[in-house]
């Protein structure tokens, strides 16, 4: 089918490019990314401009989403109050799902596009559940153009090389796309249950912490900080694997051809800055910084310095470890000194921005300042990875495999360290209540 497309879309051009992506909006099972990435090709050639692509393309999807919606809104809802009941989907549940669509389905909208089979429902369901037109139209529209936009500039920034590389590029934004919808999933779930959940993790936690309805604060910093540790560790497993099955080859070879393609040679001075933001003059000076930032604002100065240490050179320990590890288990011969999975300057960089990021977070209660910070230290991460894919000094797979071992150390840490500091004031609680409760 694919190829009967390119055949008429050399012919009629947009007008292919517009009728395609309506269709898919409306469940019509045609090859959309594949044949927005050989538009962006044609961009690439000359044949195609890349802005007009984008605003057919964009047209075409939102016609189809548009459409799906209105049938959804006018047909969906008696069928689902006569039928729903024999699939499940009866008169109240619709209801419960309709209110759950309403509140976080706009974000789904946003991302559904890049998952097959879900795009093609969820303006259906949409107008099933009644979202409001204006609230369904600027969610739906957004993710839209954000699609169409991103496989076109793929295949524009790729050229000869789209066809090679589309089905991996397409695999990973699938990956990204199922992982931020089950991250919308969590968040609604937290959200909806939240005091069932607190109330059972109370009764869990209740013998060992008495005190922890009353630290609000703390069981948020260490229920956050669980998650992230969880959902890394898992990642670290799946790395683990990759690495010793030699399933890296790809990935780098995508990532690689990516950033050469997006970052030309007249980035040099730019990349040194950025590798400038991982070497000793500055990750030093940030060390102290940190340790005068809790020396003024910490109650528990000797506790976060200590652990403080603790993350930076237990974090240097670790790399090396898992150097001398995974050399032995790295299924093709390496040279020690070439073996640079995972990235020591990554697992560093994340580290010391992260624990000094976490200890800004827990002494102040600025929210822009959390906001501002975390975005700020988020950027400096993806551009020190990038300078190091950029000069060719790691793989890739090297700067993954550290971020996401660092982070693992970083969070493991940071809940040892909440854990230890809430232990201690309720042996201190304990302490003084037995003390007031002994007769005179």
């Amino acid at each position: 089918m694919f190829t009967w497309i390119v055949t008429i879309i050399a012919k009629y051009g947009y007008l292919v490019l517009i009728s395609s992506l309506f269709l898919e909006m409306i469940a019509f099972p045609l090859p959309g990314e594949a044949l927005m990435s050989y538009t962006g090709f044609l961009a690439y050639q000359g044949q195609f401009s890349w802005r007009l692509s984008i605003i057919a393309a964009s047209l075409g999807a939102i016609l189809g989403m548009t459409l799906s919606y209105w049938i959804g809104y006018r047909l969906g809802n008696p069928f689902f109050e006569k039928y729903g009941k024999y699939i499940h989907m009866g008169p109240e549940r619709l209801r419960k799902t309709s209110i759950w669509f309403k509140k976080y389905g706009n974000k789904l909208l946003i991302i559904a596009y890049f998952i097959p089979g879900v795009r093609h429902i969820t303006g259906y369901f949409s107008g099933i559940t009644q979202i409001p037109f204006r609230t369904f139209a600027t969610y739906a529209y957004t993710g839209a153009i954000i699609w169409v936009s991103t496989f076109i500039s793929l295949g524009k920034i790729l050229g000869p090389q789209w066809e090679q590389f589309h089905n991996s590029i397409k695999r990973y934004l699938i990956i990204g796309g199922i992982t931020l919808a089950i991250g919308i999933a969590i968040i609604y779930i937290y959200r909806t249950y939240k005091l069932r959940l607190k109330e059972r993790l109370e009764s869990k936690l209740q013998k060992a912490i008495a005190t922890f309805h009353t630290l609000g604060r703390v069981k948020i910093l260490i229920t956050i900080a669980s998650i992230v540790f969880l959902g890394l560790f898992m990642l670290m497993i799946g790395l683990i694997q990759d690495f010793i099955s030699n399933e890296f080859v790809q990935f780098n070879e995508i990532t690689i051809l990516l950033v050469n393609l997006i970052f030309k040679p007249n980035w040099d001075n730019w990349m040194k800055g950025f590798r400038v933001l991982v070497l000793f003059p500055i990750l030093i000076p940030l060390i102290l910084i940190t340790w005068l930032w809790i020396m003024i604002k910490s109650n528990d100065r000797k506790l976060e310095s200590l652990f403080l240490a603790i993350v930076i050179i237990g974090g240097e320990i670790l790399n090396e470890s898992l150097r001398l590890i995974f050399h032995r288990l790295s299924p093709i011969p390496i040279d020690k000194s070439m073996n640079t999975f995972p990235s020591e300057q990554s697992l560093m960089a994340i580290v010391i921005y992260g624990f000094t990021v976490f200890l800004l977070l827990r002494h102040t209660k600025n929210i822009w300042l959390h906001n501002i910070s975390i975005f700020i230290v988020f950027i400096i991460l993806i551009l020190i990875g990038i300078s190091s894919i950029y000069f060719r000094i790691e793989a890739p797979s090297d700067v993954v495999g550290g971020y996401v071992f660092g982070g693992v150390w970083l969070s493991l840490n940071v809940i040892l360290l909440e854990v230890y500091r809430l232990l201690r004031k309720m042996s201190k609680k304990k302490s003084v209540e037995n003390y007031d409760g002994c007769p005179l």
